[in-house]
């Protein structure tokens, strides 16, 4: 039920690679990068004269089903680009989602899920990407706005150039905001916007830890070489899973005792995401 507490069936992905839609032999490693989703950008990453190009690449990468699931970025909702991008790729049995770019308002959800509804099956899964001010006003209203949308997420870029915004700090009210939209609306937690300096893992690796504890899950990377960091930085420590197995020992002993030796007490909501921190675990190679 959406906008409830429940148990997910399957710990959600912690690693989302970006792959330039008009470099197709980029998109092959991409796929066997280890990532859990390659996203192919047909957006920011493509100049305007290999628009068409990169479609067509796409659309062949897509013709089969790949080793990982595969989204695509489609170019900006109110252009014509987009709904050229939509008809290529929406009914190809190697595309797992479409990301919307810039969305605004949930008129803007509406449209794309009426566009790529298939002739037969479930919709196609969503993800709107809010990188404004309006868009981030609007959080809620988007993340609730088609049950075809199953995630939200920031584009800190931009979003950063419209608040004008110099220092990262400035960017965690917007943050919270998208954490909070996606769990009122029954969405899974977001994944951090994408870390941009490929070569300052240290950095990664606070930032990540900074995106966890704002309530992120998983991070868009855009080097093969950022995912182990992300995924290292979101799964539980070894101390994580240890208090995790004793919380859950706790709450399901015969004595039915509600405290730990060290004095927590135990209640349901403790024990959600003590079993919330043991399915992550299960990621752990």
């Amino acid at each position: 039920m959406r906008g409830t507490v429940g148990r997910p069936a399957a710990p959600p992905p912690l690693t989302w690679l970006y792959a330039p839609g008009d470099r197709p032999e980029v998109a092959a490693k991409a796929l066997a990068s280890g990532a859990d989703i390659v996203v192919i950008d047909l957006e920011d990453a493509v100049a305007a004269h290999r628009k068409e190009y990169a479609r067509a690449a796409t659309a062949e990468l897509l013709s089969e089903r790949p080793p990982v699931p595969v989204h695509v970025r489609i170019n900006a909702l109110d252009s014509p680009l987009a709904e050229a991008d939509i008809r290529a790729v929406a009914a190809l049995p190697g595309l797992s989602g479409l990301r919307l770019p810039k969305v605004t308002s949930p008129d803007d959800v509406v449209r794309i899920a009426e566009l790529a509804a298939p002739a037969e099956g479930g919709a196609l899964p969503l993800y709107a990407l809010l990188e404004s001010a309006l868009g981030v006003e609007r959080a809620f209203a988007v993340a609730s706005a088609h049950p075809a949308l199953r995630g939200i997420a920031l584009g800190e870029a931009d979003l950063r150039a419209d608040l004008g915004v110099m220092h990262d700090a400035g960017l965690d009210w917007a943050r919270g905001r998208i954490v909070l939209a996606a769990r009122a609306a029954g969405l899974a937690p977001p994944a951090q916007s994408m870390y941009p300096d490929v070569r300052d893992l240290e950095g990664l690796m606070a930032s990540c830890a900074h995106g966890r504890a704002l309530g992120f899950l998983g991070r868009m990377a855009i080097h093969p070489r950022q995912l182990p960091v992300i995924k290292r930085a979101y799964l539980p420590s070894p101390a994580e899973i240890a208090s995790a197995e004793e919380i859950l020992k706790s709450a399901t002993s015969d004595s039915g005792a509600l405290a730990l030796p060290d004095g927590r007490f135990v209640d349901p909501a403790i024990v959600a995401c003590a079993e919330r921190t043991l399915a992550l675990a299960q990621r752990a190679d």
